[in-house]
């Protein structure tokens, strides 16, 4: 029930298309059903010579066209057109509410995931992130587009063609019934096990796309280390993996069919051999024997449809599920109401400890001080908890234990979106965009002059590098920034991080792809600049530290030199 309110508070907002389409479903089901009847009272009543049970105005219609088939013929094309109609309204309204409920959704979860915590994108992967917010869209788009309606249109049918039958003859709509309970059941219990299918083929294929994205993610580095064979052994398997799940739905999928098939030939074969009887017997009439032909096939075949109602329905309840699992990590709190006070760089750490799980501290009781404008060194083997000690500034991560404090001021009552803006962070290996160079520097600044983008950009000691590419600032460096070297890179990140002028800038070893020359040239820069930003330098080559006002060595979490 859980998935149902789910997909409910999804139609929000365009349950009056819903409506209206199942209104239209329901008008274009009575043509349908009015078609049979005229067949019948042709057949009885304006050929035949039966007595007419029927209201006034239609038995006064009948008398009046007397042997004029083509009256009916008429009245039957009028029925299919109306028909067609309504049911192209049907497909119009159920189309515009189903793309409207599949845009929300995939703007609530983009919005959704870019404020979730950094740590919930550190654990999960990104293809089972890619593959909710994309198929698992689109198989709700398609029940709530498709199958929804048809549901509500089975079911009026049933209702409407027993009604009409139970008129007509109980003895011949008993027999025309045997065999519905019997698809119904078989539709239910079919409907529990293809959910439970669908959910492990859904799985399977999240695990594929996480395969297939890392793999062209990390292209460069398959290649370079000639790693194809093992790469296309694990896409292999998990492909495998993915088949077999997909063979065993198709297998259920197709014992329902099949044996539905049966069941529903079966129930018409018998119908028309009873009517067959009772009309040579003169127990029913002609029309009375056309009617249960017709609607019997009406009647069959919306209750064996129902098996790929719940098919579809048993997906989409799945993906609501999925999605929900998102929905329901929470929110990092971006919209607190703390203190943005001005920021200039002052830090002290008192004790800090922290952990990304309990008990399993990565950083034990820091303490250090850094007056504005000075430069931090950080060195230390892999592991050692240099990073995660500049995640701490930023407010990625929060400390368990001790304190730091920016001018003076608790970071914790500091707001989260504000300290972001104030610290500038450069990673070992920088994201760039599909987008031009100037669009990827002046990401997070907005427009700025040309003037001080060139500025900014020599002092990255990347500007006559730009200048030499055909396009200059307005080159696209493609996905992920691979039209361009990886010192190119770093240097591009690092104007994307000047230009912002904020008071605390962070270089997690974001200097190791450029060469000693133009890591000198860089650091020279940043030092001559007016206004000084604390800056915190985390490198493995000892060069890049030289000038420092203060060198800490951490060593399992904890301050072994400082210097």
């Amino acid at each position: 029930m859980k998935s149902v309110r789910i997909l409910w508070k999804y139609m929000a907002n365009n349950r009056l298309l819903y409506l209206g389409a199942i209104l239209s479903v329901g008008l274009a089901s009575l043509a349908a059903i009015s078609a049979p009847l005229v067949i019948r009272i042709t057949i009885d009543n304006v050929i035949g010579d039966e007595p007419l049970v029927a209201p006034l105005l239609v038995r006064s219609f009948v008398e009046n066209i007397g042997q004029a088939l083509w009256v009916p013929g008429i009245v039957l094309i009028v029925i299919t057109t109306f028909r067609g109609l309504f049911l192209f309204l049907r497909g119009r309204l159920s189309a515009q509410a189903s793309e409207n409920i599949a845009k929300n959704i995939r703007d609530r979860i983009y919005n959704h995931i870019q404020n979730l915590p950094y740590k919930y994108h550190k654990e999960v992967d990104s293809g089972d992130i890619m593959q909710r917010c994309t198929s698992d869209v689109d198989t709700i788009r398609r029940f709530l587009g498709v199958q929804l309606v048809e549901m509500g249109n089975a079911l009026f049918m049933v209702f409407l063609i027993i009604s009409i039958m139970l008129s007509a003859d109980l003895r011949m709509t008993l027999l025309s019934m045997i065999a519905i309970p019997i698809i119904f059941t078989f539709a239910i219990v079919f409907f529990i096990k293809v959910k439970r299918a669908f959910r492990e083929a859904d799985e399977a294929e999240a695990e594929l796309t996480t395969v297939l994205q890392e793999n062209l993610t990390g292209i460069r580095v398959v290649r370079a280390f000639a790693n194809q064979e093992y790469e296309i052994t694990r896409f292999d398997a998990k492909n495998q993996v993915n088949r077999d799940k997909l063979y065993r739905l198709i297998w259920l999928l197709a014992c329902y069919w099949s044996a539905s098939d049966f069941l529903a030939f079966l129930q018409i074969g018998l119908v028309l051999v009873s009517g067959a009887y009772f009309a040579a017997r003169g127990e029913i009439t002609m029309g009375t024997m056309a009617l249960f032909s017709t609607y019997i096939g009406m009647l069959v075949w919306p209750v064996r449809q129902l098996g790929r109602v719940l098919t579809d329905m048993g997906k989409a309840l799945v993906a609501a599920e999925r999605l929900q699992e998102v929905f329901d990590e929470p929110k990092e709190n971006l919209l607190e109401n703390f203190q943005q006070p001005p920021i200039t760089g002052e830090i002290v750490f008192d004790n800090v400890s922290f952990g990304y799980e309990p008990n399993q501290p990565v950083l034990k009781n820091l303490s250090f001080t850094v007056k504005s404008g000075q430069t931090v060194a950080l060195l230390g083997h892999t592991g050692s908890g240099k990073s995660s000690l500049v995640h701490l500034l930023a407010r990625l991560y929060d400390y368990e234990e001790g304190s730091i404090t920016m001018d003076g001021i608790e970071l914790k009552t500091i707001d989260k979106k504000w300290m972001r803006k104030n610290v500038a962070v450069v990673s070992q290996e920088p994201f760039l965009f599909a987008k031009t160079i100037r669009e990827n520097i002046t990401l997070a600044s907005g427009d700025v002059s040309d003037e001080e983008l060139y500025g900014i950009c020599q002092e990255a000691a990347i500007h006559d590098v730009i200048l030499s590419f055909d396009q200059g600032y307005e080159t696209l460096v493609g996905e992920r920034g691979v039209s361009v070297s990886g010192g190119q890179r770093q240097r591009i990140a690092i104007a994307r991080a000047l230009i912002t002028h904020s008071p605390i800038v962070i270089f997690d070893d974001s200097l190791s792809a450029v060469d000693t020359e133009t890591d000198v040239a860089i650091r020279n820069a940043l030092g001559r600049r007016s206004n000084r930003a604390t800056t915190f330098l985390i490198s493995h080559r000892v060069t890049s530290l030289s000038g420092a006002d203060l060198i800490l060595v951490l060593d399992h979490g904890t301050i072994v030199q400082r210097g």
